[in-house]
């Protein structure tokens, strides 16, 4: 029989949480052919947030959290590289899975490659086509170097045959992320978050802010929240606020702009929310307004309308099922996507192919075939 494969995953980002919690699961279900660890890099460091995520998507804590914190791109990037190196020689992984976009996916790659260990990189050829966004630079690094492409759709496996990546590296394995929203919808939905704030079913809207270029410009952040405001006039639009997005309102003086009111008129400034009470507020919601990526997805199979807040997608499988409208970041812009979106009907189409709650079986599989 042959040894068990050694497997670690590194992760730095709550949504990385959520993408890694099923892979997790998958290779817990073959404690003979796998053995697996899960590090933390630490760049979102809020415990008592970070907590609940393990708790609500029922995985262990990180076996080592390298606690790097905040800092600029190239320092927390520094960091995780520093603190992972002895980390990865240590345990001396046959793979090494990277998730998504984030500083700690670009880091953990390069460290790992020039250790020689093979990497994969989860949600492989998502491109916006902004090289403005720090993001879209991490995916294209990673894509570049990573040995193998675990690709949520196919608009992602032709940007990386664009790119010239070898057919054999590209794995077409499907969406991690609604792996973990197909197992815990039921649960989520029995907590009734939006019948907690005095919400009705289909009644509200819910929004997410935290991306750089809408929120640190205090003119800009001003532009989108007035544009929401003046869209959505007669309904409740809940603002789950994460404490650095909280901040920069506080800072540009936008206090006035939000109510701590649910269940009235305008935007309702609330705590951040964990995995499951999140995705219960928004499975009942009427629209989703977000500049995340992973908010497209979950949007598309939630079937609930979704006006993204920015210029682009990455994600544009979103745009093409129907259920996202790009609105950018202007007044007009926004306003007029809002009126579309209030317009529609929750999507009764089926979702992207391979978005069935089984793509991290597909990832074990393909792990499990490199060291047989």
């Amino acid at each position: 029989m042959c040894e068990a494969t050694r497997v670690i995953s590194v992760v730095g980002t709550r949504p990385n949480f959520v993408k890694v919690a099923p892979i997790i699961k998958a290779l817990d279900r073959h404690p003979r052919r796998f053995v697996h660890r899960l590090v933390h890099t630490g760049q979102h460091y809020d415990d008592r947030l970070s907590e609940s995520f393990f708790v609500d998507l029922d995985i262990p804590k990180p076996d080592v959290n390298l606690g790097v914190g905040s800092g600029s791109h190239a320092e927390q990037t520094a960091k995780v590289m520093l603190a992972l190196e002895p980390v990865l020689g240590a345990f001396a992984p046959d793979v090494v899975v990277v998730i998504g976009d984030v500083n700690s996916t670009l880091a953990a790659t390069l460290t790992a490659r020039k250790l020689g260990l093979r990497v994969a990189h989860v949600e492989a050829g998502l491109r916006s086509g902004d090289n403005a966004m720090p993001e879209e630079i991490n995916r294209r690094c990673t894509d570049a170097i990573a040995d193998e492409l675990f690709t949520t759709d196919r608009i992602a496996g032709a940007n990386l045959r664009r790119e010239n990546i070898a057919e054999d590296r590209i794995h077409f394995v499907g969406n991690v992320m609604i792996d973990s929203l197909t197992v815990h919808r039921e649960r989520a939905r029995r907590l009734a978050q939006g019948s907690r704030l005095g919400l009705e079913p289909r009644g509200y809207a819910v929004l997410t802010l935290h991306r750089p270029a809408n929120v640190d410009r205090p003119e800009k952040l001003a532009e989108i929240v007035d544009a929401i405001r003046d869209a959505l006039p007669d309904i409740c639009v809940v603002f789950p606020a994460h404490p650095r997005t909280r901040r920069r309102i506080d800072e540009a003086g936008l206090g006035d702009r939000f109510t701590d009111r649910p269940g009235r008129p305008g935007i309702v400034l609330v705590e951040p929310l964990g995995y499951l009470r999140f995705l219960s507020l928004v499975d009942d919601c009427r629209m989703v307004l977000t500049d995340s990526g992973g908010l497209q997805e979950e949007t598309t199979v939630l079937g609930v309308p979704c006006v993204t807040l920015r210029d682009n997608t990455e994600r544009p499988i979103t745009v093409e099922q129907g259920t996202n409208r790009i609105a950018g970041t202007t007044r007009a812009g926004i306003i007029g996507a809002i009126v579309e979106a209030r317009c529609m009907e929750p999507s009764r189409l089926p979702p992207p192919e391979k978005w069935d709650g089984r793509a991290s079986e597909r990832i074990a599989g393909i792990i499990a075939g490199w060291t047989m």
